[in-house]
This record gives structure tokens, C-alpha cells and sequence, in this order.
């Protein structure tokens, strides 16, 4: 079975290979500010989901200099061209002035060919999208929107703190712009949710009008409420073989023409609770791989 990776894509959108380069403007959260929380989500890490983001101490161009040096002690190849990745915590969560500022210095630089921002779906207020449209006519411009699942018992667990209307308003939001890539995050594995209800999630996202999807395994991360609950032993991960039977499964009911930007994601090493087989990151994608070739649509 074959599907379109972010690699292919950007293979056909840009006639070439490109890497992220992991931003962080120096953002938070409404579930971590007193907004609507002050714990964020649940397995949320210490660095908002940037744990592999540059430094917030120094500038998007340094960040983006320091990326591009990271990039070519593997690649060697000159001209290599970056995606600019707005990830740690809410990247449309702060003044206006703020985010046209940082968003424009990365946009900009001479070796981005495009933006990408992460953000959740309640972040997304009216006066935030003339900036969204304005930038998506100078480089092709890619939002993440964080949902995780359509299933309110989990969605409250997890304190996403909005509900599915908040999602699907925000994606119809920005098609209406004609932003390039909107990238929905799922994440397969949460407590209590069985096989079906992640699979539910997947489905729905394939029939929204989401571009691309994030299909995350569930990591228990140190100094998260998730890492209590799990010592209590109040739920268990997935292993190896059930992850990859469900993101080839998830893999067969998306749309042929939706981009997977993703099928597992990295744990901070350091900080990783569980599942400890996440790490052997080879052994784990070539799993997944041939499970999806053993899967047909």
C-alpha cells in the first residue's frame, strides 16, 4: 500500500528535497497561563513539544542558522533548502505585533521555502488571519492544528480544553485564506481509548477538509501528569505491533491524495518513560513499513 509522505510531497511541491528546522519564538499556552489551565495538557513535556526546538534566547535568524549547521553535518549538499517550524507550545498565541515580527524574519530568510506553525485550533481569532493570508502569499504557508481525538471522554482527560466545533471551524477558518497545508496532529494510544475510537479519529480527519496528518504515538514523558498516571498503572502503552497495525489501518481509510506527515514521532531520550521500544527509531519504522505494505487499502 502506498501513501504520500511529507518527503514526496515536498520532493513534488518544490522539485527538491527539505528540512524542518525546529523554531521556538518564545510562546505559551492558554492552558498553561491561567487562560484555561496552568498544567497544559496532560502529556505535554516541560518544552511544550519543542524538545528538539532551538534556542528561545536567540533570534529566528541565529535559530535558523543554528538548524541549518545541525543539517549539513549529515547533508553536505550546498544550496539545501529549510522549512521554518514554528513548534514549541501555541505559535499564534500572542500580540500581533509579536507574531508578524517572527514570523516575517523566518519567512523571509533567503534559504526557507516555507513556514510552517503549529498551534491549537482555539488560537485562531479573526484578527490573526490577514497575517496568516498576508504570508501565505510570499511562501507557501503550513498550520498543525493539535486535536489528538474526536472523542469528548478523552478530550477532557488529556485537558485539550475545546471541542471538536472549535477544530472544524478552524480549519474551514483557514481554507477560506488558502493556506497550502493544513496538517491535523493525532495522537494513537491514549488512556482508554480503544482501537476502533483511534481509528474513528483518523477517519474523521480524512474527511474534514485537513490537507495532512500527524499520526503521533503516545510517549510518557518525565516531570507530566501523564508519567503520574502511568505509575500508578492506571493505563498501558501500546507495543510495537499494535502501533503499527493501527497506523497502517489509519494509512487505508485516509484519502490517497492526503499528505502523512508523519507515522510515529521522537521521544526526548532523556525524558522518555514509555514505550522504551520507540526508541530503537529504525527498527520501529521499518515495523511500521512493512505492516502498511502488508495492508491493503
Amino acid at each position: 500500500m502506498e501513501y504520500l509522505s511529507a518527503n514526496q510531497y515536498i520532493k513534488k511541491r518544490f522539485g527538491e528535497k527539505a528540512y524542518k528546522i525546529s523554531l521556538d519564538g518564545g510562546f505559551t499556552c492558554p492552558t498553561r497561563d491561567g487562560t484555561k489551565g496552568t498544567r497544559g495538557c496532560i502529556f505535554c513535556s516541560q518544552y511544550g513539544s519543542g524538545d528538539y526546538a532551538q534556542s528561545k534566547a536567540k533570534s529566528i535568524t541565529e535559530q535558523i542558522e543554528e538548524g541549518k549547521k545541525l543539517v549539513q553535518r549529515k547533508n553536505k549538499k550546498e544550496n539545501t533548502k529549510y522549512i521554518a517550524y514554528f513548534q514549541a507550545y501555541t505559535n499564534t498565541y500572542a500580540p500581533m505585533e509579536k507574531l508578524e515580527s517572527l514570523f516575517t524574519e523566518a519567512i523571509n530568510h533567503p534559504d526557507v521555502i516555507a513556514l510552517s506553525i503549529a498551534t491549537r485550533p482555539d488560537c485562531l481569532e479573526e484578527d490573526i488571519l490577514p497575517l496568516l493570508e498576508k504570508l501565505n502569499k510570499i511562501k507557501p504557508l503550513w498550520i498543525e492544528l493539535g486535536l489528538q481525538t474526536i472523542h469528548e471522554k478523552s478530550a477532557k482527560y488529556i485537558r485539550r480544553g475545546y471541542s471538536l466545533k472549535t477544530y472544524d471551524e478552524a480549519v474551514e477558518k483557514l481554507r477560506n485564506i488558502g493556506i497550502e497545508q493544513i496538517i491535523t496532529h493525532v495522537i494513537l494510544g491514549l488512556p482508554g481509548e480503544t482501537k476502533k475510537q483511534m481509528l474513528e479519529t483518523v477517519d474523521y480527519v480524512g474527511k474534514s477538509k485537513s490537507n495532512g496528518i500527524k499520526l503521533q504515538l503516545l510517549h510518557v514523558l518525565e516531570n507530566t501528569d501523564l508519567a503520574k498516571e502511568y505509575r500508578k498503572g492506571t493505563f498501558e502503552v501500546l507495543e510495537l505491533e499494535e502501533y503499527a497495525e493501527i497506523v497502517a489501518e489509519s494509512i487505508g481509510i485516509l484519502p490517497e491524495d492526503m499528505v502523512i506527515h508523519r507515522i510515529t514521532g521522537d521521544g526526548n531520550r532523556h525524558e522518555l518513560i514509555a514505550p522504551k521500544w520507540s526508541l530503537k527509531k529504525w527498527h520501529t519504522l521499518q515495523t511500521i513499513q512493512k505492516k502498511i505494505q502488508e495492508t491493503k487499502r
